[in-house]
């Protein structure tokens, strides 16, 4: 059949009715019927455009020719497929990107053996051969490119240095003409049309820069001259040829990327924005579905500017795709996920009302049309009955995204505050006095002489004007925050220390300038807990998990965080201080939202001492491994090492700032074990306790170890175990009571609870075993003496102290009858079980057992606000009294 006489498919009719560009290509181009009638019932891939070129024999002859025909092809191949709906848009974006990954690589591959052929291979001054890198960026780099787009390129190579002939050019001479060859090959207008535009104002400097730059050219002019749209522009980048496309990754990762949250790209965005609004208001744009209000760019702007504040931190964020990109911040809970559901509504809209506009004429554009012939024809493609109805689903959907636009992007501060005044007369104390007073301040005159302390202190006054920016609109609503609390002043001043802990830091004020939602949060949590505030102020990044709306009812799921954290560490690999930073700031956050659950009353205390000690034990095992491959001299794969724990981590009872109580033994007969593992050892205590940037994990302490100070770091299993049955101590066996394993080789735990049992069940004298344990408690009672008339929860008579003592000798002196009683189940669970075996009253085990709950209920209140231990004695009368009774009862020996 002759191409004259080739019936057109169904679709191609049908895209006929809405694209003038179509007819033009098939009148003009005679084989195209019959291509797209071979090709429209599915997808075009790689491999069919790959073999569209290899038939036509393209090279240096035909290049540009043959890239226009395949371009034809492809692009009418989507038109049809597109208005037909046989293709979603991610077929049709993913086809166009296609298309031009193709064309870039063919006319490069090209092109690059011609100038070789005639200067030879570029290499650097070692000889090693050096490649063009052509680097996507914008739609391109995104692979979201629409259908009559231009293309943004920038073009890299590595090193500088010559050709090796026969006619010899510099690298760069070498490479700025392969750039304008390429650039020719795609942009020129012929006979047959253009296959792209190519817009290379992304490059360093822009027009005025050079067409190419090495990397270290780039590289300085990131770190001298790189501007915040540039950061953004990058965001986007796609290496397209070359295999060094990961050196280039590393050079460009940390100028998109903070290592810190960086929410001052928030005013940097805003302020990109609000030109391009200008622009559009300026040129009566209203209408450009894509730069207009509710356009795709906000859609986009709103992506990426998460991006920007959180990929350095959160390397999942780092991809290119910005329906992706959504999807991931829902995820987070960095949007919400009815708010990605109509942000990718509408950005799917958009995109394709885009395309439809450009399948007319294929020309870039993206104004809606004057002429109501060509409404008409828009209105059908999207499937309307009218334009006017087509113009009804458009204003909702950019209602929306303008709505969760501004929600980001607006200025919350711009308004202004109705203590505004008050701040900026801070210095007039009476004045400011009466303010405070109206607005519920028990004690308004300290508050007046803090805030005018702040207004005229040095730190105040030395601020730069772009802080000061950030930090006077927050001083108005820091106070009306902490007047809505029980203890205004206190609040006010824990607000005011946090402000002067992150004034240094823009972006913190930028959070809270941007979420001034946040600043209640933090009031109602420093209110509750002097703790939290201080913690707050060590460690201001924490300010974004307030930003959560998750943060009090979403379950805190350990093993997705142990398995997060693990994927994290392992990608940072070997990069040791970074990885000791992330471990710190993921520690924190997951203490941070367990505090936020606890303050709000939603954990008992038992829940959240689980949790902190179950957080540890994940933090401790991750710890040995990162440690583990840092030694250059191992012996093997996976350590036989194993990490014991003591005192409140043994228990379970870990409180927010307690220390870790660890024993570190091994299980390996090998003949360095000994020495390769007091190495791991030694590094795992200091990867735990050191102080780094981020902070610190635990405080350790290692002297319960055999033999103490004076003993070996980390002992073997069977040293550990001879030691415990021929040398410990009464006391040491008393802890051994609340041990368990808790990081490192399982199997080493499971014989270090055989040998824990074995222990424990050995026959005592309970004379004896009653004497030592009454001596021991007398050393602690002589060691914490104290003269207020207060009672002291952990140390005073019928104290928490005394509940453990009792049951340590009931375990030690019985359990060699009763093995249920090795089990480390906590204090509360031994009590019942002591008391159902008859070795105590069980009422009075059941009172006891309540009297440590209550004990560690107030215990844990004090701590939140950094007091000691200590209550009224008639707050706990009730319960010291039931303790010492079984005291008595146990010991014979009545308690003063």
């Amino acid at each position: 059949m002759s191409e004259a006489n080739i019936i057109l498919p169904a679709p191609v009719e049908t895209a006929l009715a809405s694209s003038r560009f179509l007819r033009r290509q098939l009148d003009s181009r005679p084989w195209l019927a019959g291509q797209l009638a071979a090709s429209i019932g599915a997808p075009l891939d790689a491999t069919a455009l790959r073999d569209y070129l290899r038939a036509e024999k393209v090279d240096d002859n035909n290049l540009k020719t043959v890239l226009r025909k395949l371009r034809a092809w492809v692009i009418c191949h989507v038109l049809v497929r597109d208005i037909a709906r046989l293709a979603d848009l991610t077929e049709v974006t993913e086809t166009m990107t296609l298309l031009a990954d193709i064309a870039v690589e063919t006319a490069h591959d090209v092109l690059r053996d011609q100038l070789v052929a005639r200067h030879g291979m570029p290499v650097s001054a070692d000889g090693r051969e050096q490649e063009f890198i052509i680097i996507g960026m914008g739609k391109l780099g995104g692979r979201e490119l629409n259908v009559s787009s231009d293309i943004d390129l920038i073009f890299v190579y590595p090193e500088d240095g010559a050709t090796a002939g026969p006619k010899v050019i510099d690298n760069f001479e070498f490479f700025t003409k392969l750039g304008r060859g390429v650039i020719q090959a795609l942009n020129d207008l012929t006979g047959d049309g253009q296959v792209f535009r190519v817009d290379m104002r992304l490059r360093p400097n822009g027009d005025s820069g050079p067409l190419v730059a090495s990397f270290d050219m780039l590289e300085n002019y990131f770190i001298t001259q790189g501007r915040e749209w540039e950061r953004y522009a990058w965001i986007k980048a796609r290496v397209m040829t070359g295999i060094r496309g990961a050196e280039l990754s590393a050079i460009a990762r940390p100028f998109i990327f903070r290592k810190y949250l960086d929410f001052g790209a928030i005013n940097a965005m805003r302020d990109l924005h609000a030109q391009i609004r200008r622009e559009v208001a300026r040129k009566d744009m209203a209408n450009n579905v894509k730069l207009g209000p509710g356009g795709i760019r906000e859609i986009e702007f709103l992506a990426q500017v998460f991006q920007l504040i959180r990929g350095g931190r959160d390397s999942a964020l780092q991809i290119k795709p910005t329906l992706k990109v959504l999807d991931r911040l829902a995820e987070r809970g960095i949007i919400a996920r009815q708010a990605e559901r109509e942000l990718a509504a509408a950005y799917d809209f958009l995109r394709r009302l885009e395309h439809r506009l450009q399948y007319l004429d294929d020309a870039q554009t993206h104004n809606l049309p004057a002429s109501p012939e060509d409404q008409a024809i828009i209105a059908r493609a999207m499937g309307f009955a009218s334009y006017e109805a087509m113009l009804v689903e458009l204003d909702d959907h950019r209602e929306v995204v303008g709505r969760h636009f501004n929600g980001v992007f607006g200025d919350p501060t711009e308004a202004g505050h109705d203590l505004d005044t008050l701040w900026s007369t801070a210095c007039d104390e009476a004045r400011s006095s009466e303010e405070f007073q109206r607005l519920g301040y028990p004690d308004p005159a300290a508050a007046a002489r803090r805030l005018s302390a702040v207004r005229s202190g040095n730190r105040y006054q030395q601020m730069p004007p772009s802080i000061k920016m950030r930090f006077d609109p927050l001083i108005p609503r820091v106070i009306e925050a902490a007047a809505e609390t029980a203890d205004p002043n206190a609040t006010f001043e824990r607000l005011l220390d946090m402000l002067d802990a992150i004034s240094r830091r823009g972006s913190y004020l930028a959070l809270l300038q941007q979420y001034p939602q946040t600043l209640h949060k933090v009031a109602e949590l420093v209110s509750a807990s002097l703790w939290a505030a201080q913690f707050l102020n060590r460690h201001p990044l924490l300010l974004d998990e307030a930003l959560d709306p998750r943060i009090l009812e979403e379950e805190l799921d350990l093993p997705a965080f142990r398995a997060d954290l693990a994927r994290q560490l392992d990608e940072i690999e070997p990069d040791m201080e970074r990885q000791m930073d992330l471990m710190r700031e993921q520690h924190h956050a997951q203490v941070f939202r367990l505090l936020t659950k606890d303050i709000a009353g939603k954990l008992t205390v038992e829940r959240h001492a689980d949790f902190l000690s179950a957080l540890a034990d994940i933090i401790v095992d991750l710890t040995i491994t990162m440690c583990w491959r840092k030694i250059k001299t191992r012996h093997r794969d996976d350590p036989k090492f194993a990490v014991l724990a003591y005192g409140k981590l043994g228990g379970k009872e870990l409180g927010y700032a307690s220390d870790l109580d660890m024993v570190f033994v091994h299980d390996d007969d090998a003949p360095e074990a000994a020495e390769v593992y007091t190495r791991l050892g030694q590094r795992t205590n200091t990867w735990l306790s050191a102080q780094t940037p981020a902070g610190q994990l635990f405080e350790t302490d290692l002297r319960l170890r055999p033999n103490g100070d004076s003993g070996l770091m980390v002992v073997s299993l069977e040293a550990f175990r001879q030691y415990q049955l021929e040398n410990a101590w009464v006391w040491e066996h008393q802890a051994l009571t609340r041990a368990r394993f808790c990081a490192g080789d399982r199997e080493i735990g499971r014989k270090f609870e055989e040998i824990r049992i074995e222990v424990l069940r050995q026959p005592r004298d309970l004379a004896k075993l009653r004497e030592e344990v009454l001596a021991m408690r007398q050393r602690m009672a002589d060691a914490h003496t104290h003269k207020s008339d207060l009672f002291d929860l952990k140390h005073d008579r019928g104290g928490l102290i005394d509940v453990e003592f009792i049951v340590q000798y009931l375990v030690l002196g019985y359990a060699h009858q009763h093995a249920s009683l090795t089990g480390n189940l906590g204090n509360i669970a031994l009590l019942k079980m002591a008391g159902e075996l008859g070795l105590i009253p069980a009422d009075q085990a059941a009172t006891v057992a309540d009297s440590y709950r209550e004990y560690r209920r107030l215990q844990h209140g004090q701590r939140l606000n950094n007091q000691v231990s200590r209550v009224d004695q008639a707050l706990v009368a009730e319960q010291a009294a039931g303790v010492r009774a079984l005291w008595n009862r146990v010991f014979g020996d009545t308690l003063d």
